[in-house]
């Protein structure tokens, strides 16, 4: 995507993390730990693989939820 080549890091991450929050539906995880937190954490992670940076914060974040849930 032409536009997330122009995001920094921080940008990523901060869209990233409301793609969670606004797609979830709740703030923390059954565990009692915030979703922000864990969120971070992933994008972070996203942001230093360059296939995932290509795809965008969004389409990572929603690649990683599928999998939100299953044991």
């Amino acid at each position: 995507m032409a536009d997330d080549e122009t995001l920094t890091e921080a940008q990523f991450i901060d869209r990233f993390v409301a793609h969670c929050l606004a797609r979830s539906g709740f703030t923390h995880f059954d565990d009692g730990s915030p979703i922000a937190d864990y969120a971070r954490e992933v994008a972070a992670i996203c942001w230093k693989d360059p296939t995932s940076r290509a795809d965008g914060p969004e389409a990572c974040a929603e690649a990683d939820m599928d999998y939100w849930g299953e044991q």
